[in-house]
């Protein structure tokens, strides 16, 4: 809408570069729309969704070989020896170690249960299993709260109470 009340359409413009394919859409919003969807569902699409997924992959695995050659401990292996050091043998327990090593160590807010699940494969010890089982009975022992605000309220934002911290801390001495 321009300033003097006639009417005009807005440019829209879509530009994206993967590899070979190169996507350049201009026009209304809806023709954008509309010949996106179109985009999207050609072979095109797939093979540069397929190169971005590469990309990513090839970009972790590169992070993860500088850690090992700078001498700094893969995640696994920091988290094992944080459940062998502290001797967190019972699986609560672990699962506990597991959020508080994502939030204090990782900086992780966001731990899906894919993500904990993840720090037990690399680490080399078996996974809870049923980990939302384990997020509710901690929650209801007090050992674990789920904030609430912004659509949190859910198991994946799970962050240790006081009383979490402290029963971890008494497990380690024991």
């Amino acid at each position: 809408m321009t300033v003097d009340g006639s009417s005009s359409a807005v440019e829209s413009r879509i530009q994206i570069r993967v590899g070979d394919v190169d996507v350049d859409l201009t026009g209304t919003a809806k023709e954008v729309d509309s010949r996106m969807l179109t985009q999207m569902e050609q072979d095109v699409w797939s093979t540069a969704l397929a190169s971005i997924r590469g990309a990513r992959e090839a970009a972790i695995e590169a992070a993860r070989e500088a850690a090992r050659e700078s001498g700094l401990p893969e995640r696994g292996s920091s988290f094992r020896a944080l459940c062998e050091y502290n001797n967190l043998t019972r699986k609560p327990d672990q699962v506990l170690a597991a959020i508080q090593y994502l939030r204090e160590v990782e900086g992780t807010e966001d731990s899906p249960p894919r993500v904990i699940n993840g720090l037990f494969t690399d680490a080399g010890i078996e996974s809870p299993g049923n980990l939302s089982l384990y997020l509710n009975r901690l929650r209801e022992r007090g050992l674990l709260a789920f904030p609430v605000g912004d659509g949190n309220n859910k198991n994946r934002y799970a962050v240790l109470t006081t009383e979490g911290r402290a029963h971890l801390d008494k497990r380690s001495r024991e």
